[in-house]
């Protein structure tokens, strides 16, 4: 309507001959009043409701999603791409149902625009108008496509970056220790600069796009003045004035319709990912899995049935050439009760075993598995909630206080729950960061046994503790609380068969031997024979009356003193809450922000080009309503000349505008990332034990991409959109001054409601990202939790859990939708009212005081001021909202860093360590201020060249020796020395990069075997196979014609743990360090494959001090030296000579209990 009404309004006020007539103009006014009134009623409801369905379908897939991760087998590499589907594709759907109504409102808009043209300007104008409209989006067509494309490439690109960035999150611990995290974060800058020039490409198309946006009006009104003239049509001031609000209507459809094919085919292709995810085949449930009834299932409770068939990890089971991981070939029947133990080498097939059982590895032949009963699961790797200690254990089953403190004892967590401030409702950090191994294994094997079930399948549960807790686990709970279940359960350690009622032997994929201990024993060719003699090679060396024929190294052993400084108590880390300011965005944030590209230099000339296109597009406007009327005295030439120069000039202002304002975005959202990015990973540990990857990815993901493509075109729109505002308010006060006091008021109250709605808005935006880090969590946790999840069978408490939290996230994103559509009905009903008082006065003045033209052309721009100032409202509300991510952002930061990498005038020489001598004066190590001492004063010296063992019990202090050795943390007292250099005087990079380690967690990157060995590439690929050679690598690495190249799948998904811990012995081997840190190295080895290691280690590592951390005794037995520490103190240090010959000694006692657990006994006695 308004293109109709202005032409009847220009027409009333040109008529000067009376001064009647106003009914007729109060009518108008009434009318424009209402259509407007309707139109904003009508709009925001629309895109209320498109918001409302946008959350609902978006939380609907986000349960599809969630249901089938539930039910994906083999979900290390799934973990990612469920992710992925929430952060992007979901999003994208949900966004979608904003431009819904757009299928069929642009092309409504175009024919109506059209035939309104029709009507003023005849058929030649009209068609040429149509012709350039068509000419405008074809040019645009090829730019969406463009910016289409380049939208997939970048979130390929952002998706290569987020992957790398959650891996260096999991292990940084790892990046640290080995003084990779600068190399890393190149790697990360490399795919940032793949991804920045996507992005480059993207908003210089934008620029494009925006050019073409706001020039095509002016360009449809030059072409269409200019064939009017020529073929001279009349022009009147309300016939111009008219047409350019038809304009203004067609620039919404030739900017609009190429975005919105771009969105229709982006929700496309994200809704046909979803549906292909969820369509993914998988497998069943193995039969009679789940609870039993009836007396007959009942009798059955407990029994597992093995049928022959064929199992492969790999995705293509159709595949005639599938590589098969697993082989039965014949049935086995497990009774109720029984005690199943699996042996075999590292690669084997032990866990394979488990998984196919419980339905966790796809069934290439074969008939599926029987399993009577509810089932328990203790995976190799650790899977821990986040949440109380307490939590984890009772694993969504009611709280029974007998049987759950009868299970803590029996997993000797009791000792553990004293120590901790707040005992068995202690937080644990994101995947137990803040647990030592041992102690995330007990809590899993206490998990299984609260659990109560018929059948309990433990993937070497004891390779994580020291001996003497693996025998009171075996004992209190394989043997005690497990007596009446079915246990199937894998172990290295050998001297676990004797008690067992069946022994599975693997090797290379097959159960090659099957029966009780003392029949396959004495089969002497017999794959257990083999196992056992290499066994019974390690105790050899371990009996305390062979302890004189010990091999000595080196011939004199120096004198020890050990000193303590009395204090008590352990540590555990504790999950930090997630910082969040309050109140407004601070100006600092926008002043950091403005100025981050260029000091801010752009900011000036951005400012101007929109001021000159704004005041040029005005003048060009008003000239040719102001020359129409004045047919006689311009010319038809200077008329259209002096229009087209005015709109040229116009649009050159803008095109400067847009390109200047992407050259900004581009440098500003690099200058934040880098900012970030250097300082999360110049981040000490405690950051990440206490700070969950969720929430550093939702900043490097979420926040990043706001960054990137949003707030510089949100605030530079906000400020677009005042003066585009403050042009309109001016032009109206040239009419009639009084309008401008009303704009005063009317701002006053806009003010007033903005003030009112943003101090909820703005807590609003910050918990809806706060809402969604733990659904992201959530779903990452049970992704990589899976298959305990089903074992358990708490699929259904968990998709509650997720239900519930996707609800909270939903609600709050719902409620901030909500509040902005409240602050927009107000925000237009008053600018209504302001249009509506501008057209009374109009019509009330005498007709000879005012310019027809001005008052066209106030009305022209008046039609869009209800939306324009509602813009500004929401843009200044929701600039504000949008600027909480720079504000997060900016709080990583200033993330406070741990010691400079390196201190020029303190650094050490090239050859340094040269002897290796490790000097620890009155140690003493603490968390925090507020945590009690973990290390309690501690001092040694660790002799150059020498073979140091580190021996005590779980949570004994063994791993925070080896953190504070690293500087992972940093001392609270004492100091430690390498060869006569105090540490903490150099650099961290320094200090790592002479060392060298094998952590208690055996980690692989994402990329191939080469660079998970030499991720800086310092060596020849000779070197590299004759370190996998020394570690029995060789052929496993020879079966892939891809050699070296052969990829290694995310978390080294593809290897077994064992075999990763081979992989991370080779890569330590290749560094040739001085000094070389084993922690727990082969804990998930067999017995002969640790004697071959150990071998090697003491044949390569002759010149070099290897300070060895284990469970096993034979593994530190022919150290030089041996430490044993309890409770953070050292009880004992001293050749393993001298320690055994007093039997009072913890060693001997540890000693004592290993050969007693090796030989069958399990009667532990308390250190």
């Amino acid at each position: 309507m308004g293109p109709f009404l202005i032409t009847y309004l220009v027409e009333l006020l040109s008529d000067k001959k009376t001064d009647k007539g106003h009914g007729r103009g109060y009518m108008l006014a009434c009318l424009f009043f209402a259509s407007k009134t309707v139109e904003s009623l009508s709009q925001r409801q629309w895109y209320f409701g498109a918001r409302r369905i946008g959350f609902q379908v978006r939380a609907a897939l986000m349960v599809s999603i969630y249901k089938k991760s539930l039910l994906m087998k083999n979900s290390g590499p799934v973990a990612g791409k469920v992710v992925n589907f929430l952060d992007v594709d979901v999003e994208k759907v949900g966004e979608f149902f904003w431009y819904i109504h757009g299928i069929w409102l642009l092309p409504l808009q175009i024919f109506l625009a059209l035939a309104i043209l029709y009507h003023s300007l005849g058929a030649m104008a009209s068609l040429s108008a149509v012709l350039v409209t068509v000419l405008v989006m074809v040019s645009n067509t090829p730019l969406a496509n463009s910016q289409q494309n380049l939208n997939m490439k970048i979130m390929e690109a952002k998706d290569s970056r987020i992957k790398a960035m959650a891996e260096a999150m999991k292990s940084m611990r790892i990046l640290k220790l080995h003084a990779w995290e600068t190399a890393y974060l190149d790697k990360l800058l490399k795919l940032r600069d793949v991804e920045k020039g996507w992005l480059r490409k993207y908003l210089y198309k934008c620029s494009a796009i925006a050019f073409l946006f706001w020039a095509s009006p002016t360009l449809v009104s030059v072409v269409t003045f200019g064939v009017c003239i020529l073929v001279e049509i009349p022009l009147a001031a309300g016939t111009v004035l008219s047409a350019l609000a038809t304009f203004r209507i067609l620039q919404d459809p030739i900017y609009n319709l190429p975005e919105l094919v771009s969105m229709v085919t982006q929700t496309k292709v994200s809704l046909d990912r979803i549906e292909e995810f969820i369509k993914e085949d998988h497998q069943g449930k193995p039969s009679c899995y789940g609870n039993i009834t009836g007396t007959k299932d009942l009798a059955m409770a407990g029994e597992i049935v093995i049928e022959p068939g064929e199992y492969s990890w790999e995705a293509d089971t159709s595949s005639k050439k599938t590589k098969v991981t697993l082989k039965i070939n014949s049935k086995v029947s497990i009774g109720k009760g029984l005690k199943v133990a699996v042996c075999g080498p590292v690669g084997s097939g032990k866990s394979s075993l488990l998984y196919s059982i419980m339905g966790e590895i796809p069934r290439v032949s074969g008939a599926e598995p029987t399993v009577v009963g509810s089932r328990a699961y203790v995976p190799q790797s650790a899977w821990i909630q986040t949440g109380t200690i307490q939590d984890n254990v009772l694993f969504g089953k009611a709280m029974d206080r007998s049987l759950y403190e009868e299970v803590l004892q029996g997993c000797a967590l009791d000792r553990d729950l004293e120590l901790w401030a707040n005992g068995d409702m202690t937080v644990v950090g994101e995947r137990g960061v803040n647990l030592s191994g041992g102690q995330k294994q007990r809590i899993q094997l206490a998990r299984a046994l609260y659990s109560d079930s018929d059948v309990y399948f433990l993937d070497d549960p004891f390779s994580a503790v020291d001996a003497h807790t693996s025998a009171h686990l075996f004992k209190e709970c394989l043997l005690r609380l497990m007596s009446s279940k079915t246990v199937m359960y894998v172990t290295h350690q050998l001297e676990f068969l004797r008690d067992s009622d069946l022994v599975l032997v693997m090797k290379d994929g097959r159960i090659v031997q099957s029966g009780r201990y003392d029949d396959l024993i004495a089969e002497k060719d017999g794959e257990l024979s083999k196992q056992m003699a290499a066994h019974d090679q390690s105790l050899s060396q371990v009996n305390p009356a062979k302890a004189h024929g010990l091999a000595k190294t080196k011939q004199q052993k120096k004198q020890i003193e050990a000193t303590e400084i009395e204090s008590d108590g352990h540590v555990i880390g504790r999950e930090c809450e997630e910082e969040r300011e309050s109140g407004r965005v601070k100006w600092d944030v926008y002043r950091k922000f403005v100025t981050s590209a260029y000091g801010g230099g752009l900011i000036p000339v951005v400012l101007l080009c929109q001021i000159f296109f704004q005041g040029l597009q005005i003048c060009s406007n008003y000239w040719i309503a102001w020359a129409a009327e004045r047919e006689g005295q311009v010319s038809k030439k200077k008329m259209i000349g002096i229009f087209v120069l005015l709109s040229a000039g116009s649009s050159v202002f803008i095109l400067g505008r847009a390109v200047f304002l992407s050259t900004i975005a581009i440098e500003t959202a690099q200058q934040l990332f880098l900012g970030m990015n250097r300082n999360i990973f110049r981040a000490p540990m405690s950051f990440f034990d206490s700070t969950p990857s969720s929430r550093i990815l939702n900043r490097a993901s979420t926040d990043q991409a706001t960054v990137d493509t949003d707030i510089p075109y949100r605030l530079a729109g906000l400020i677009f959109a005042m003066i585009q505002l403050l042009s309109i308010i001016f032009i109206m006060s040239q009419i009639a001054w009084p309008i401008f006091m009303l704009f005063i008021i009317i701002i006053a109250i806009s003010t007033w409601y903005q003030n009112y709605y943003i101090s909820s808005a703005r807590e609003l935006a910050r918990m809806v990202g706060i809402r969604k880090a733990p659904v992201l969590h959530h779903f990452s946790e049970t992704v990589s939790g899976a298959a305990t999840i089903r074992c358990f069978n708490q699929g259904e408490e968990f998709l509650t859990k997720s239900l519930a939290l996707i609800d909270d996230y939903t609600r709050i994103t719902f409620h901030n939708s909500a509040t902005v559509e409240w602050l927009c009905i107000r925000i237009n009903f008053l600018f209504n009212l302001v249009f509506f008082v501008m057209l009374v006065i109009l019509v009330s003045l005498p007709r000879d005081t005012i310019d027809p033209s001005l008052a066209g052309l106030a009305a022209t721009y008046g039609l869009n001021l209800n939306v324009l100032q509602a813009w500004v409202i929401w843009n200044l509300c929701n600039v504000e909202n949008k600027m909480i991510s720079v504000e997060r952002i900016f709080q990583f930061s200033n993330i406070p860093s741990e010691s400079p990498l390196v201190i020029e005038n303190c650094r050490p020489r090239e050859t340094w360590p040269s002897c290796g001598t490790i000097q620890i004066e009155a140690l003493q190590i603490q968390y925090s201020p507020d945590m009690p001492m973990v290390l309690k004063g501690i001092s040694c010296t660790f002799p150059g060249e020498r073979k140091i063992g580190v021996v005590g019990r779980t949570g004994s202090g063994k791993s925070t020796l080896i953190q504070a050795l690293f500087r992972v943390v940093e001392p609270s007292a004492g100091r430690i020395f390498i060869d006569g250099v105090d540490i903490s005087l150099l650099g961290v990079h320094d200090l790592r990069c002479r060392l060298s380690i094998i952590p208690q967690e055996p980690t692989l990157f994402q990329g191939t075997v080469r660079t998970n060995l030499d991720p800086l590439q310092q060596h020849l690929d000779t070197e590299i196979w004759e370190v996998l050679r020394k570690c029995r690598l060789e052929e496993i690495v020879r079966e892939d014609n891809r050699l070296l190249d052969a990829p290694v799948v995310e978390d080294g998904g593809n290897w077994s743990v064992g075999q990763r811990q081979l992989v991370c012995l080779a890569r330590v081997l290749l560094m040739k360090k001085k000094i070389l840190v084993l922690d727990e190295a082969t804990a998930s080895v067999d017995t002969a494959t640790d004697n071959i290691i150990q071998k090697t280690i003491r044949q390569e590592t002759d010149n070099c001090t290897v300070i060895t951390i284990a469970h096993r005794i034979p593994t530190v037995i022919d150290s030089d030296l041996v430490l044993v520490l309890g409770e953070g103190r050292i009880l004992e240090f001293d050749s393993p000579e001298n320690l055994l010959r007093d039997e009072s000694s913890a060693f001997s006692k540890l000693v004592m209990e290993f050969m007693g657990r090796s030989e069958g006994r399990h009667q532990p006695e308390p250190m």
